[in-house]
């Protein structure tokens, strides 16, 4: 279910629709020792009856009248009021049309009132997934089968601990939520999982479907964790195992995120099954696992990623399990990414509502579900996840995650002042991308909407944003639970339909939430090559160090090697570099090459990064250029110094060399020297220097160059100036001994 934070705590809170009560983190725990491998042997499994029959088996159950709200608990210290601390450089400052896709399906799902639901526990924890045939969605604490063509109630709402009737134990006689629900593409099969803590040992409920069909029979199976609170589980579909993720807690006390993995192939079968897991220490905090889309499975034996991030960063690792020799299992890393400075939102109470005073949970100390793995047709594999900024969502995608990692974009969306929080993004199999997310503000009611981009749009932006449904009411009665988690998901049989729900409020009130299921899809998504082949010279373009606000020229060479005519829809640059020209036009014949220049003018010192994409018909459409360079502040002038015809032993007049400072900031100047033959050439003393440590911006200095010949003949040299302004200065020295 959606614990917000780290999960919902091992005592459930029965109380008054208008009373909140919010739990506080122990500082004293130990910390167990990092990634020692631990199996987690089943207590049990069994087949299920199919879903019907569980259902006629389950005596119903009585409304209680006082409404449990689900506690959370943060992994580090809890701020409730987010403050706009460094500028967000990758907020999208250009506001793009409406976004292309077209919306279908937009139905009611789980709600208060909604098939017969009555609303009992807050949050919904909303989550959901498409099937081939089905959507199932799953609140806190029940689930509901919808036909996914024409949305109708297939089954439910069920109880979630239904699911487990005739198991015995706690997943049979506690239905706590935190719930899970995927589709396993590979198989064709459902996974759904909730947790059991109203009662000891803490246990992971896992079920797995015997068919494609979710009203059908299971595999069930649970999983003990003993006195550890296993919170805020998280779960990825992956060839050799179904990965999770928990926040484990003793005593109330974070100890660390808990990475693990099932033995999925155990489980398909309806065999015994275990648990791998690599306890990490306390510093780090909700992992999300790999979960994949698409048709094209990673590589046999790549592990599985999981991901968070931290301050400015976000951060990788690799889980290879062996089921076989539990020892063998490694869980490394991190990878360190560094991405654009941000300041994470509150965990708690800070998003405003309309007409109240009452504020929601972001939850923004972690990573929002799910980490979304594909890997396309010309064997490039992207991860995509988002999470909550002071402006808005920032999501990611990063390629080469199995060899070298890399933030290929990275953006944040937030074109007002409007709140956006509690997202879910996922790719389809044209790289188009969805966003969806609830939206609040003083004026403007909790609400769904969702944004997206094709793959033709400038790199780290979204096109404009559209509501799925929009609130007419506020919660209040001093509950700020919100969220904790929605679902995007992408349609298993054309792999372009996405799939979204989410949470919105009908009438002021608590504990009266509603959701809703939506799908839509991107017009061109699916339309393949033409025969078209785009090659292109370089994958990389490294330009020489350049002076701010100058510009320096590189050539990638487009070439179709393709039986059909490359349209090109889009040459797009960012970052401090341009196409000029396009020598490409709008198409290449097959067999026929075309120059694309691009020019690098960098507006800061140090280094530039940015990216040539084009956009086309060929199958592996976009094809992206990394574009690096080198700004520098520092420019000399002039920058070669000829002293023509001196006599040995002499020394020349002096030469004037003006230092200038080309950009906004002052550069220290940290010495002067000469290069190749220093013997041969002298910069000017202090009285003739009027260069001091540093020079301000927009300044310039000068000083003399003398040329004294220790040789007959042409005498070369080279004056350096060093300084911290993006990289050395020099200028060519010349002059003939006599």
């Amino acid at each position: 279910m959606t614990r917000t934070m780290t999960g919902r705590f091992a005592a459930f809170f029965y109380l008054a629709a208008t009373l909140l009560i919010l739990g506080s983190v122990s500082a004293s725990a130990q910390e167990p020792e990092q990634s020692s491998v631990r199996v987690i042997h089943e207590l049990k499994h069994d087949v299920s009856a199919p879903l019907a029959e569980l259902d006629r088996m389950t005596p119903a159950q009585p409304h209680r009248f006082s409404p449990r709200l689900l506690k959370i608990l943060p992994t580090g210290p809890a701020s409730n009021a987010p403050e706009y601390a460094v500028p967000d450089v990758a907020l999208q400052q250009v506001v793009l049309p409406p976004v292309a896709a077209n919306l279908g399906l937009n139905i009611d799902g789980l709600g208060q009132g909604q098939y017969g639901f009555n609303v009992e526990l807050a949050p919904p924890d909303t989550n959901g997934a498409v099937g081939a045939t089905q959507y199932v969605q799953w609140v806190n604490a029940q689930f509901a089968v919808f036909d996914k063509v024409t949305g109708a109630l297939v089954a439910g709402p069920t109880d979630g601990s239904t699911l487990w009737t005739g198991f015995g134990g706690g997943c049979e006689t506690n239905n706590d939520g935190d719930p899970i629900v995927q589709y396993d593409k590979m198989a064709n099969r459902w996974i759904l999982t909730q947790f059991s803590i109203s009662t000891l040992p803490y246990t992971e409920c896992v079920a797995v479907s015997t068919t494609s069909d979710a009203t059908g029979t299971y595999n069930r199976y649970a999983f003990s964790f003993d006195t550890d609170l296993p919170d805020y589980p998280k779960l990825g579909v992956w060839p050799d195992a179904y990965y999770m993720s928990f926040n484990l807690f003793v005593n109330s006390t974070f100890i660390g995120a808990d990475a693990c993995a099932l033995d999925r192939n155990a489980m398909l079968a309806g065999n015994t099954s275990t648990i791998i897991c690599l306890q990490q220490t306390s510093s780090v905090a909700s992992l999300l696992p790999s979960d994949m889309d698409g048709t094209i499975p990673p590589s046999a034996g790549e592990p599985a990623f999981f991901m968070n991030f931290g301050k400015n960063v976000i951060q990788l690792w690799s889980f290879h399990v062996d089921f076989t020799t539990p020892a063998n299992s490694t869980f490394t890393g991190p990878t360190v990414l560094p991405v654009a400075t941000f300041t994470a939102r509150c965990f708690r109470s800070c998003v405003v509502q309309p007409g109240t005073t009452q504020r929601l949970d972001a939850l923004g100390d972690r990573p929002m579900y799910r980490l979304a793995y594909r890997q396309f047709p010309n064997g490039v594999e992207s991860l995509v996840f988002n999470h909550s900024i002071s402006t808005g969502v920032r999501w990611y995608e990063v390629r080469n995650p199995n060899s070298t990692p890399t933030v290929f974009q990275q953006g944040t969306f937030g074109p007002d002042s409007t709140t956006r929080w509690m997202g879910s993004i996922a790719m389809d199999q044209s790289s188009d991308m969805a966003l969806g997310y609830s939206v609040s503000s003083s004026s403007v009611y909790p609400s769904i909407y969702f944004t997206g981009r094709v793959a033709a749009d400038t790199p780290g932006s979204m096109e404009g944003e559209q509501p799925i449904f929009n609130g007419s009411g506020s919660q209040t009665g001093g509950v700020s639970r919100w969220g904790d988690y929605s679902a995007m998901t992408v349609d298993p049989v054309d792999d372009c339909t996405f799939w979204y729900t989410q949470e919105y409020i009908q009438s002021n009130g608590n504990f009266n939430w509603n959701t809703r299921i939506s799908n839509f899809i991107f017009p061109n998504c699916g339309n393949g090559a033409d025969g078209a082949t785009a090659a292109l010279s370089a994958t990389k373009l490294t330009f020489p160090k350049t002076l701010i606000g100058q510009t320096t020229y590189l050539i990638v060479t487009l070439t179709n090697t393709g039986t059909a005519t490359l349209n090109l829809s889009n040459v797009a640059t960012t970052g401090d570099f341009a196409v000029q020209p396009n020598g490409c036009g709008t198409e290449v014949l097959a067999g026929n090459n075309c120059p694309i220049t691009v020019g690098f003018t960098p507006t800061a010192k140090n280094s530039r990064t940015g990216i040539l994409q084009l956009t086309d018909n060929a199958a592996d459409n976009p094809q992206r250029v990394t574009l690096t360079g080198t700004g520098m502040s520092i420019a000399l002038s002039p920058t070669a110094l000829n002293f023509g015809l001196v006599p040995v032993g002499q020394t020349s007049a002096p030469q004037l060399v003006t230092i200038s400072n080309v950009s906004n900031a002052s550069v220290n100047l940290t010495g002067f020297s000469i290069g190749s033959i220093p013997a041969d050439y002298t910069v000017a003393n202090n009285t003739n220097n009027t260069c001091g440590r540093s020079l301000a911006a927009g300044t310039n200095c000068s000083l003399n160059v003398y040329f004294n010949p220790s040789k007959k003949g042409t005498r070369n040299g080279k004056l350096n100036v060093g300084n911290n302004g993006g990289g050395t200065a020099s200028a060519t020295l010349t002059g003939i001994g006599q």
